[in-house]
């Protein structure tokens, strides 16, 4: 594991450069409050400061059952790269716990660790009950997944067998919830179709709690593209927090289950557009106004006649906008996508239960049948996200590197306020750049600095920025794929 801390304050601008290395790390978690950095590793658990990386550092020793690496060997995996438990989910749950998964050598496995406030020798220790990562880690250590624990009930973006052929968007209890799990429909192309999920992130829609609603990021083989065309389009999904699955017909699944396509791509002419349609990475950055963050994404093209990768933002008006539209719908003789212009069940399909919109029904298992089987059959929005300006911010064409990570500050200077992107590449570099918009929405790139961070290929875990300190922490990590 490597962390990288750039310093952006003060007026040289100077960047120190700190590297650690711990084998087989996966995730971070940082905790500004209490002084503490949570790395997650193959086996291992470690506590470090973030504010000296160069102070001893506690860690605890967690690994797979040896029945489980052993069947996990059996089954032709590697012992080294695969049969071991790499932890991938660190989850803050309370003020003294987190919540930790790792892939138990192919067999997910979940607990508690337990952090105390002492800054000189906090606790840390995990707990003694372990229970089943199904639906909440991957069973692979390199497999692309997403979670997020929010109000108690975790939500996640992973397979959940050992060949990671069964997909799912799930929400499944911990400890002290009551509700059950609900999933995204099994083996449905129509709901996901192999998808590699990106990212998620909980944000509130309206005054109401009961309208929060969790947002999903991923890529998958595009079904409106055609039975025998393989193309990937990149999705923005979501789902109600209140939803509780259906009463008769969708038993433990999704009624609130939408989504659209995200598209990036710079005009061409006679209206051929360069599209850069497969996400890599995206960051929400908050604003004064905590339901309408802007969200920046990451791309790069599927050509391959040239490579690229691009910047895009969007903004929750436009993302909203898309799931209040027209839904898409696969009718006539050759069952074509086109725009579903029927008459749309009351309340619209895809709407929390609340009286924000909807005073009649308490409950998803309130829905009239009517409801719940357009949405079954419905999933799928007409009108795609457009990014603000109707182009990206930032594109790198032909260049000896691609983006893969994002992680963006807004700061004040005397002409106004500023997005600074910090992007990281598959050949270790941290490119900082601001893109400045000019009154007719075009943009202009300025790249601030460019930094080599280590001879490595692949950003493996999310950055993040520090606000107190002004650092960016980064991964990178070394790792081989069979």
């Amino acid at each position: 594991m490597f962390v990288l801390g750039v310093h952006r304050g003060g007026s040289s601008r100077s960047t120190q450069l700190i590297a650690n290395f711990m084998t087989g790390y996966q995730v971070l978690l940082l905790d500004e409050d209490r002084g503490w950095l949570l790395v997650g590793g193959k086996d291992h658990i470690y506590l470090l400061s973030p504010d000296n990386l160069q102070r001893p550092f506690q860690k605890i020793h967690w690994p797979a059952a040896q029945e489980h690496v052993e069947h996990c060997r059996l089954a032709g995996k590697s012992l080294e790269r695969d049969c071991a438990n790499f932890v991938r989910v660190l989850q803050p749950f309370n003020k003294t716990h987190v919540y930790a998964c790792g892939t138990g050598a192919f067999h997910p496995q979940c607990t508690y660790l337990q952090l105390s406030h002492n800054s000189e020798r906090p606790m840390f220790k995990l707990s003694h009950t372990v229970e089943s990562g199904r639906g909440k880690c991957p069973f692979s250590p390199r497999e692309p997944f997403t979670v997020r624990l929010t109000d108690g009930e975790l939500y996640a973006g992973t397979s959940v067998d050992f060949m990671g052929a069964n997909a799912a968007i799930f929400r499944t209890s911990v400890q002290g919830s009551s509700q059950h799990y609900l999933r995204t429909e099994a083996y449905e192309q129509n709901w996901l179709n192999e998808p590699d999920f990106v990212g998620s992130f909980s944000i509130p829609d309206t005054h109401s709690p009961d309208d929060d609603k969790v947002y999903f990021f991923f890529k998958e083989k595009a079904v409106e593209a055609g039975q025998w065309d393989r193309r990937v389009y990149s999705r923005v999904a979501r789902v109600c927090k209140n939803d509780v699955g259906g009463k008769r017909s969708l038993i433990n699944r999704w009624t609130t289950f939408l989504k659209a396509r995200l598209v990036c791509s710079v005009p061409g002419p006679s209206g051929v557009d360069t599209h850069f349609d497969e996400l890599e990475d995206v960051f929400v950055l908050e604003t004064k106004d905590p339901q309408n963050p802007t969200i920046y994404g990451v791309f790069k093209t599927s050509s391959s006649i040239f490579r690229g990768s691009a910047v895009c933002v969007y903004s929750m008006a436009s993302i909203r906008a898309a799931f209040n539209g027209p839904f898409a719908h696969k009718e006539g003789p050759d069952y074509r996508w086109v725009e579903y212009k029927g008459r749309i069940p009351y309340p619209r399909p895809g709407t929390c239960p609340s009286e924000t919109y909807d005073a009649l029904h308490k409950s998803t298992k309130d829905f009239p049948d009517e409801v719940v089987s357009f949405i079954r059959q419905h999933q799928l929005m007409w009108e795609p996200v457009l990014p603000l300006g109707g182009r990206p911010v930032l594109t790198r064409v032909n260049s000896p590197y691609l983006l893969k990570k994002v992680v963006v500050d807004r700061v004040e200077a005397q002409d106004g306020p500023y997005d600074v992107l910090h992007l990281g590449t598959d050949d270790g570099k941290v490119v900082k750049a601001v893109s400045v918009i000019k009154d007719n929405w075009e943009t202009e790139e300025v790249i601030l600095e460019e930094l080599t961070m280590f001879q490595v290929r692949l950003f493996r875990t999310d950055p993040s920025i520090s606000q107190s300190e002004q650092q960016l922490q980064a991964q990178t990590a070394s790792y081989q794929t069979d």
